[in-house]
Parts: structure tokens; C-alpha cells; sequence
């Protein structure tokens, strides 16, 4: 039977606040899948006119798919969440763009036909699961010369990328870093960041209860002086620095998409339209480059240059992975399209929920900015890789 592909519709995502990963944490002692539950929970909450028996997929990311982010966590945050068990899910993973890849997959379902509403998201308890927990990399990989022995390092791939790009310095990711604080520092004081983030009960064994609100890793008021003098923990007199580089986080996020003509059915709210997303490979040593293949790819497909795009999300793993993408599109480092509320280096990284938070973001941008009509969320993965989605102000 012949089919013709639907239009998809980004309807509303959410997120926890982040948390810092480690034992002094906002999520120590609280579970990964009870993160990913919230945020279902809040998305049925600000969407009451979906049924929850219209949900047709809940797809939820984690790169350390072990402990309480095992299971099969899409579909066990599903039945957690109270969604009636009609409702299928599954784990996915894509290291940093699990949640990216968790909306595309299930997007294609949609347009395809076989779904009409999904939930989709991810999450990433670093504190609980440092990333590579349980991994037991094949020998190949090096004996062979597969790849490099920096590639499963990220930080290490940071500072490769520092060595293709000379023009990068240390003092220009510097700079970057202090205008993402900067940034996303602006964006709390206007109210705006707050408008996505749902509460997240925590308890501590020594503090109690409590209940998290705003993003921990932020740091406010950061300067050049303040990230002149931290360590290159991965190089000796290297680039890369805890003020330079997105943090190790705790979070979760999630969205709803739908198909266009159903969103309208069911009173739903069309954000944005998804026009068309890619992935590429790239050497997995240099890692940070991901971005670059896959927005060119993406761009070719559809006739575009970068001139027809008005609003950019890129994750910001590392400062140097975000100017070799500005570089290589002539982009300005202080471009006003680019991350208008900041980025991970000051929100931080929780891995596999990184992808719908920026989404949730762009989604936002197109509400203030009605003049433009494309925008990107793009980021770089683990493993040489990078995903792009080019997104359509509907």
C-alpha cells in the first residue's frame, strides 16, 4: 500500500533542573527512572488534552543502560509514570544524542504512519553512572589501530581538536565560556529558562528532603581571570578545563511529538515542525568535529546554506567542538543566533537528555522570534560522531 509521509510537530518539552553528579549532588540519593517519571508526568500535566491512551511510544535514552536506568527505562518509566499499560517503550542509546535520536526514531514512526503521538527523551545519572561504567572496550579497537587511544576519552578528543585547530586557543574557548555563563545567566534573571523546568523532589539521608528548582552547575559572574588559572587535567599545559568544557550532570528530559494533523485534533500546540535531521561519522579521536558532516549533509539535502538559518542550538561539550563548527560555517563567535540562553558548559551535559533540552529550547526561541523561520539543534557524540535536526517555524 502506498503511503504518503505526515508532517511532525514538536508539541512541549520539559526537563529537570540539572543537578552536579557526585555524592554532594541535588540527586545523590535520588534514582534516574524517578527523573524520567517527573518528566512524563509533567508533560501529561501541561498537556491535558492528550489522553493518555493516545500515547502511542515512549522512547527514552541513557548511554549506561545498567542499574536504575536499565530495564528497558522507556518502558519501565512508562508504567512508573501511571500510563496505562497499553503503552509500549524502549531504551535507546546514542551516547550524547540518545534523546536526539530518541525523537528522530520515533518521529520517523510517525511520519511513516505507524504512530500519530510519542514521548521521547532521555536521561543521564552521572553521579550514580560515571559514563563508561561496565564497558569493556574490544582490544581491536587499538591493536588493530581501529582508532586512536584518545578517541574514548572525551576530554582527550577535546584537546585533539585544539591541535587541528591552532586558531582555537585557550584563551578564545576561554572567552566562549565566560559569554555562556553570561548568557545563561541573563536567561534566569529574565524568567526564561524556568518556564521548562519541573520541580524534582531530592532527599538526603543527612539533609532530609528538599526539593530542586534551578540548575546547580551555573556559575554566575565568571570571568576570564577565573578560568585562566584551572588545570588541563587532560593534557599537560593543554586547553581543555572544567571552565571551558560542560560538567558531569544529572538530569532528565522529555517532549511530545506528534503528527501535525493529530496535534491539531487533539488541541495540542505545534511548536515547530521537524524538517529532516542527520548523523555522521567522524574519526572518533576528533570527535567534536561530528557536527560539521551532518549539518553539511543535512543542508545539502535541502537546498539550504547556513544564511537560511536563523536560530542555532549546539550542544557545548566542549568550547573547542562549538568554534571549529562556527569556523567552519564562518560563524562569529558571539553570533547572535547561536545559543541566545547559553549552553552546557554552564547548564551542563547529562549525556542522553542534552538532545530534547535543546529542542525544548529552540521551540522557545521561535515564540520570541517570529521573523525567523529555520533553526538547528545539532551536537557532537562519543565514538566520532555528530546529529543535526533542522527544525521549521510552523
Amino acid at each position: 500500500m502506498p503511503r504518503t509521509a505526515r508532517d511532525v510537530v514538536f508539541v512541549d518539552g520539559v526537563r529537570t533542573p540539572f543537578g552536579k553528579a557526585g555524592p554532594k549532588g541535588l540527586y545523590a540519593e535520588t534514582r534516574a527512572d524517578d527523573l524520567v517519571v517527573r518528566v512524563i508526568r509533567e508533560l501529561r500535566r501541561r498537556n491535558p488534552s492528550l489522553p493518555a491512551e493516545r500515547i502511542d511510544e515512549v522512547a527514552i535514552a541513557a548511554t549506561t543502560q545498567i542499574g536504575d536506568q536499565g530495564l528497558t527505562i522507556g518502558r519501565a518509566a512508562a508504567v512508573l509514570a501511571g500510563l496505562p499499560k497499553s503503552v509500549p517503550g524502549y531504551a535507546i542509546d546514542r551516547m550524547c544524542a540518545g534523546a536526539m535520536t530518541a525523537v528522530t526514531t520515533v518521529a520517523g514512526g510517525i511520519a511513516f504512519g505507524a504512530y500519530d503521538v510519542a514521548i521521547a527523551g532521555g536521561v543521564e545519572h552521572m553521579g550514580r553512572h560515571p559514563m563508561g561504567e561496565g564497558v569493556d572496550p574490544n582490544p581491536r579497537f587499538l591493536s588493530e589501530q581501529l582508532v586512536d587511544g584518545s578517541a574514548l576519552v572525551m576530554g582527550m578528543t577535546a584537546e585533539n581538536l585544539h591541535d587541528r585547530y591552532p586558531q582555537i586557543t585557550k584563551e578564545r574557548a576561554d572567552a566562549y565560556a565566560v559569554r555562556s555563563q553570561s548568557k545563561v545567566a541573563g536567561a534566569y534573571e529574565a524568567g526564561l529558562i524556568q518556564q521548562d523546568l519541573v520541580p524534582m523532589a531530592m532527599r538526603s539521608a543527612e539533609k532530609g528532603y528538599g526539593l530542586a528548582t534551578t540548575d546547580e552547575p551555573p556559575r554566575p559572574g565568571t570571568t576570564m581571570e577565573n578560568l585562566a588559572g584551572l588545570k588541563t587535567p587532560f593534557r599537560p599545559h593543554g586547553n581543555v578545563t572544567a571552565g571551558n568544557a560542560a560538567g558531569l550532570n544529572d538530569g532528565a528530559t522529555g517532549c511530545i511529538v506528534a503528527a501535525e494533523d493529530v496535534a491539531a485534533e487533539l488541541g495540542l500546540p505545534a511548536r515547530m515542525r521537524l524538517v529532516d535531521f542527520s548523523f555522521a561519522g567522524v574519526e572518533p579521536e576528533v570527535m567534536g568535529i561530528g557536527p560539521v558532516p551532518a549539518t553539511e549533509r543535512l543542508l545539502a539535502r535541502n537546498s539550504m546554506t547556513m544564511d537560511d538559518i536563523g536560530l542555532i542550538e549546539i550542544n557545548e561539550a566542549f568550547a573547542v567542538q562549538v568554534l571549529a563548527f562556527l569556523d567552519h560555517f564562518k560563524i562569529a563567535d558571539d553570533d547572535p543566533r547561536v545559543n541566545p540562553w547559553g549552553g552546557a558548559i554552564a547548564i551542563g551535559h547529562p549525556l542522553a537528555s542534552s538532545g530534547v533540552r535543546l529542542m525544548t529550547q529552540l521551540a522557545r526561541h521561535f515564540a520570541e522570534r517570529p521573523d525567523v523561520r529555520y533553526g538547528l539543534t545539532t551536537m557532537c557524540v562519543g565514538m566520532g560522531m555528530g546529529g543535526t535536526v533542522l527544525w521549521e517555524r510552523v
